[in-house]
């Protein structure tokens, strides 16, 4: 499939004033959502993990961003702020571009880019444009926001590209450690660890990705009386069979496990499903509309939140490898019952902290931040899935939920889930001291 820019950057030469922003319609967050949507949605066909699919919402985000700040000094530039952000300079060639759907375009331009499947976002892009031209849209208006989008989002992409994530692939393969306190691939996939040199990238505001160590995890013991052991009874007596229905519906909801399989015979198929921080930028998307969030205002709120989502995920991912604990359906089948198997899929990483608990941790005090503490919303991104609509009393009481859904679905120990809502609240604090207001 032909990329879709090729067509709006070769239209013709453009001419007119710097941006044509009072003659053409005016995009709102619900088309930043549109992005998003299509995004989670390639994400999802690609099976990827959730700390990339923080990076590629992240970047994405980001050059959508740059180019609201090059057009609003209302909004503050992320040089000088965001781990060696380059200073852009705005493309003073391009001449008669609409602000919001360059801005729109430059994210369409780095997630084709980044993601593995990229190409085929080249099908919604050119519906997107046929949308806007039937809008009102000029052709000249399209082709020069491509103009300054493809120039944005080149800039970003190189930035991307020195962050060091191209570098993991030319590490050591990951060797699960052996002996009985470490964790171990699980059932039915027994899947290869994801992502063990997550915290070796650049982070986006994080001094490194140790700058929150967490307490040590309770240590692994045999000892009936040993707080390990006492956890873990806890986790076996929340068995799938004896979960409240309630219990059932919240640990399915807040699932977001894009690695589950299901045993089909002698087939191992995969069951499509959203990442953690997809589901947060999900949230974002649906509080931004209710809120009647500006697209300026919008974008903003959806990078800060992307860009909070992966340095939480650099830091969880730090200590689950340097903790390495053994995930509960391994301890209890070796301790207690060799055939327990907990209600949600074991994911493929070790137990330490709570992944879910830190990004929803760092994307709800991201969003009390800026949007407001105690709004109430109703979080409908999982309903496209077969899910019910969901209603909470803040973001904070989401997050709350989220993390407690680990403890349901088995996956997890309390002290990781606690741990978890304590270190991505720390993760979320200092990215909105470094942005401020």
């Amino acid at each position: 499939m032909k990329n879709f820019f090729f067509a709006v950057f070769f239209v013709g030469v453009v001419s007119g004033c710097t941006s044509e922003q009072s003659k053409s319609p005016v995009l709102t967050n619900a088309d930043i959502g549109k992005v998003m949507f299509e995004m989670t949605e390639l994400m999802i066909h690609d099976i990827t993990n959730p700390p990339l699919a923080a990076r590629f919402f992240s970047y994405a985000l980001l050059a959508g961003y740059e180019v609201v700040v090059q057009n609003d000094t209302s909004f503050r530039s992320l040089h000088g702020i965001v781990n060696e952000y380059p200073d852009i300079k705005k493309p003073d060639e391009v001449k008669g571009y609409h602000v919001q759907l360059s801005a729109i375009l430059a994210m369409l331009e780095t997630a084709q880019k980044m993601q593995p499947s990229g190409k085929q976002l080249a099908a919604f892009g050119a519906s997107y444009l046929d949308s806007c031209r039937k809008a009102g849209f000029s052709e000249e208006t399209i082709t020069a926001s491509g103009r300054y989008a493809q120039q944005i989002s080149k800039a970003i992409v190189a930035y991307a590209k020195a962050d060091k994530y191209n570098l993991i692939s030319n590490l050591p393969r990951y060797t699960p450690l052996k002996g009985d306190a470490y964790w171990y691939p699980t059932p039915p996939g027994y899947m290869a660890a994801v992502e063990p040199y997550f915290n070796t990238i650049r982070p986006f505001f994080l001094d490194s990705a140790d700058q929150f160590i967490p307490p040590p995890p309770a240590p692994y013991s045999t000892e009936k009386q040993s707080a390990f052991y006492k956890m873990l009874q806890d986790n076996f007596k929340q068995g799938a069979s004896d979960l409240s229905d309630e219990h059932r519906l919240i640990a399915a909801y807040w699932d977001c496990n894009p690695f589950a399989v299901q045993d089909d015979g002698h087939l191992m198929v995969g069951l499509k499903k959203i990442s953690p921080g997809a589901h947060w930028i999900g949230i974002t998307t649906v509080v931004c509309r209710d809120t009647k969030k500006t697209f300026n205002e919008a974008m903003f709120i959806h990078t800060l939140v992307a860009m909070g989502l992966m340095d939480s995920f650099m830091a969880c991912w730090d200590e689950k490898y340097r903790s390495n604990r053994v995930r509960p359906e391994t301890a209890i089948r070796r301790q207690i019952d060799p055939h327990w198997k907990p209600l949600l899929q074991t994911p493929p990483f070790p137990e330490y902290l709570s992944g879910h608990s830190c990004a929803s941790a760092t994307s709800a005090t991201i969003l009390t931040h800026y949007i407001g503490n105690n709004i109430p919303f109703t979080d409908t991104v999982e309903t496209r899935y077969g899910l019910p609509a969901r209603s909470f009393k803040s973001f904070n009481n989401a997050a709350e939920e989220a993390a407690i859904s680990r403890f349901y679905g088995g996956i997890h120990y309390m002290d990781a889930i606690n741990d978890g809502l304590v270190q991505g609240k720390k993760v979320g604090e200092w990215l909105i001291r470094r942005v401020g207001k």
